[in-house]
């Protein structure tokens, strides 16, 4: 097997790395002392990034995007992983590739201003009562004569605030099945400002200061059936489909931000003098860049592998289940070994650090909890031998 990037790869890198070092870094101070992105920023950072081909660069080159294979997309990923998560996320945008998924009109409408800067999207599953549990949702959607009826809260979603449309889960009937009866989930859009839809504010979150989460509220929301993205009761089959990818895109982006920690331990410890002599002489410190490195290696061994094995139509769930888990938490290793080694500077707000350390903690939730990705890893194990 060939480990060596293509020469497009290492370009796609090089170029990503110089966006987020020149024009993403030197605003993360402002946004973590506000937590706050300001509309003028966003609309300055969008327009750069559009114009240095790296927005939607996720999306296929016939609808607009760059057209990236999955294993150089996750490198891409990687790259604006290193920034302040809000600033990367919005201000280079990557639509949900559940986008792809609509009707030609539904494209028009949705898709191609979100590829184009004009729109952005947020996805609605979580709720109160129900998070990994999706089967378990409250919130409803009933037929009414041509329309669907839409009631019920959700709340954790990402980007709600600044999004123009959001793609809504609902539950929308029952099947029996072998294990008992079981919801059907159909996936809508829903416009920003129709009738019976609301966004409110969400909680103050420890993690990614200026991402901001909402609370969205449904009241008898009438929708017409051509809001419905795929079949009806087919949201599950949708989701799969569509958005199989995105525990790597979490994965990529947490190896990112824990090779930018890493990268300051190094050169600290090679810096930093105490009792006579540079700290990275101590095996104290010296056996901490070792593990560092050691676990990083093997986090991008996984997820490169997970990568090229969905280019290649091979990739199963375990292998996506085993890379989101490494990574996630080698990134809280990485974090903490690196503020350990700082002492106590590597808590202030000079560093990257203690911002590191604080946003990998919801890296180990959101897209599926660590111990939801040890589920389907241990489940791939044993139902062959029929456990």
């Amino acid at each position: 097997m060939d480990f060596a990037l293509s020469q497009e790869q290492a370009l796609i890198v090089e170029t990503t790395r110089s966006f987020v070092e020149n024009e993403l870094y030197p605003h993360e101070a402002e946004i973590e002392r506000t937590g706050h992105l300001r509309p003028e920023l966003i609309r300055e950072l969008q327009t750069k990034a559009i114009e240095a081909g790296l927005y939607a660069a996720n999306m296929p080159e016939e609808v607009g995007g760059a057209g990236l294979d999955t294993l150089t997309w996750l490198l891409y990923e990687k790259e604006l992983g290193r920034a302040n998560y809000a600033l990367h996320w919005t201000c280079v945008a990557r639509p949900s590739n559940i986008l792809l998924a609509g009707t030609p009109e539904q494209r028009e409408k949705y898709l191609l201003p979100c590829i184009r800067g004009g729109k952005w999207d947020c996805l609605a599953m979580t709720e109160p009562g129900a998070g990994s549990d999706l089967r378990g949702m409250k919130a409803t959607a009933k037929r009414d004569g041509y329309d669907w009826v839409l009631n019920g809260t959700k709340h954790f979603i990402s980007h709600a605030d600044l999004a123009d449309f959001a793609i809504v889960f609902m539950a929308t009937g029952e099947e029996d099945t072998p294990r008992g009866k079981k919801k059907l989930i159909t996936a809508f859009f829903v416009d920003k400002g129709h009738p019976g839809f609301a966004v409110r504010d969400g909680y103050r979150n420890v993690s990614h200061r200026g991402y901001i989460n909402s609370v969205l509220e449904f009241d008898d929301c009438r929708l017409p059936a051509s809001a419905v993205l795929g079949e009806p009761h087919k949201g599950f089959e949708v989701a799969n489909n569509w958005l199989g990818a995105t525990r790597l895109q979490v994965a990529a982006t947490c190896i990112g931000r824990a090779e930018r920690a890493f990268d300051h331990a190094v050169e600290w410890a090679a810096s930093r003098e105490q009792f006579g002599q540079k700290i990275g002489k101590f095996q104290g410190v010296s056996f901490k860049l070792a593990d560092m490195a050691t676990e990083l290696k093997a986090s991008n061994l996984m997820l490169l592998e997970a990568g090229w094995k969905y280019d290649a139509g091979t990739v199963t769930d375990q292998d996506m289940a085993m890379a989101k888990l490494k990574a996630t938490e080698m990134l809280a290793f990485v974090a903490d070994e690196a503020i350990q080694i700082h002492g106590g500077m590597g808590l202030m707000e000079e560093l990257p650090l203690e911002r590191i350390w604080r946003d990998a903690r919801v890296e180990r939730i959101w897209e599926g909890t660590s111990e939801i990705q040890r589920h389907i890893i241990s489940r791939a194990l044993l139902r062959p031998l029929g456990a």
